[in-house]
């Protein structure tokens, strides 16, 4: 099968223009859904963050009034959780993209 590269976001927070830290990070469907339909289908996920360090989701994206309910939360949740590429992501300057067959 296809091996696909996910360029994440690093981030952890913005620097708003007063100075203050505004917290972020991945919307947890925005990885989750596309990460489930193609393992699902057999193909090898690759993760690639700036710096690759380990990216950390948007905990606003996991609110069940953000995804459709309680059991939409769980379950992007429950995938996010399960999806190992995540803790231990590529450096996106030493990626080779010729290594994919989609990014």
């Amino acid at each position: 099968m296809a091996k696909v590269l996910f360029i994440v976001s690093g981030a952890t927070y913005w620097v708003l223009k007063d100075g203050t830290r505004y917290p972020t990070g991945y919307w947890a469907e925005e990885f989750a859904n596309p990460y489930k339909i193609l393992t699902d289908a057999g193909h090898e996920v690759v993760v690639a963050t700036p710096n690759g360090v380990t990216p950390t989701v948007d905990m606003m994206s996991l609110r069940p009034e953000m995804v459709g309910g309680n059991d939409s939360a769980l379950e992007l949740e429950a995938i996010i959780r399960s999806a190992e590429v995540m803790r231990r992501p590529l450096q996106l300057s030493d990626v080779r993209l010729e290594d994919y067959a989609a990014v």
